[in-house]
């Protein structure tokens, strides 16, 4: 019933896109506004720890706006767009389509302030797009790190330092695709692959939406 009024909702005040403004699609985001986001090309980004990191597209425009909408503005909507972006990338660069998908998490406290995380909401359509299972229960945040964007390279890593807990036994056995935003210097992901290889689990590959420098 809830679905119904949102729909009949959604059908009176037509839905605008975030980026133009324009109705005449009613979804979150037009066709013409995602079409104008820019892939990277399909082509390794990284190696950290041994581990292949792979980021889709540059940090700036509609895709910054994307990101910045859905993780500080309550645009739960935009996570399908994000998710898409990432899919149709992902196709790009391997064929494999049997991971255990693990969104970066966030330390408790502030996911009750935001209400949600939002690489969670994004690796929920993800999945649903690529049919690959989801596993937000392998890895937890156990400490409540500052933003790592107001901090320099050494202080990112001081920062997660301990950050992260792997429960062992909510591994599925399949390769780990560890999902982010943003990937800038990798500390994030550096730390996840750290604490999964200390429980041996080893078969990890990394996918950001974004990152900040074209490698």
């Amino acid at each position: 019933m809830y679905k119904f009024f949102e729909n009949l909702l959604d059908w009176i005040y037509k839905k605008r896109c975030y980026f133009c403004k324009n109705s005449k699609e009613a979804v979150r985001m037009c066709s013409e506004c995602y079409n104008t986001l820019d892939f990277l090309p399909a082509k390794l980004n990284r190696i950290i720890n041994g581990k292949k990191v792979y980021c889709a597209g540059i940090y700036s425009k509609n895709l910054q706006k994307l990101i910045r909408g859905l993780k500080y503005h309550n645009q739960r909507d935009l996570a399908f767009y994000l998710a898409k972006f990432m899919t149709e990338y992902l196709k790009k660069i391997t064929d494999k389509n049997d991971f255990e998908v693990v969104p970066v998490p966030i330390f408790p406290k502030r996911e009750k302030k935001r209400k949600y995380n939002h690489m969670n909401l994004v690796a929920e359509e993800f999945c649903r797009l690529t049919s690959n299972d989801l596993n937000k229960d392998l890895i937890k945040r156990i400490k409540d790190t500052k933003p790592q964007y107001k901090l320099k390279k050494n202080e990112r890593m001081l920062n997660l330092s301990n950050a992260f807990k792997v429960n062992k036994e909510n591994y599925k056995g399949k390769t780990v695709l560890l999902i982010d935003d943003i990937c800038t210097t990798g500390s994030t992901f550096e730390e996840m692959i750290k604490e999964l290889n200390k429980n041996g689990i080893t078969d990890v590959m990394c996918l950001a939406a974004t990152t900040p420098f074209e490698s």
